[in-house]
């Protein structure tokens, strides 16, 4: 099963345990773990269901690119880890 991580600055704000979950890309991953953490969705998602815009998901290392319909595909046993972007200049 993936396994779904967050970077150590979501755990200021919500509580947001490492998780194991079934789902064969982004969109089923996160749909199983927010069933279960349900309060971390909002930190994730916007309001259409895409990735926030501060927020970056990688699968295995590699950044997610479909950031709308969260289609990559994750493989059992891959990471899914969520962090907070940096952004400015």
């Amino acid at each position: 099963m993936p396994r779904v991580s967050f970077a150590s600055a979501f755990r200021r704000f919500v509580t947001c345990p490492d998780d194991e979950v079934e789902g064969a890309d982004v969109a089923a991953v996160l749909g199983a773990y927010f069933a279960r953490h349900d309060g971390v969705r909002g930190y994730v998602l916007d309001d259409q269901g895409h990735v926030r815009q501060h927020v970056a998901v990688f699968v295995d290392g590699a950044p997610l690119t479909d950031r709308r319909a969260l289609r990559d595909a994750v493989a059992p046993g891959a990471e899914v880890l969520v962090i907070q972007a940096l952004s400015g200049g």
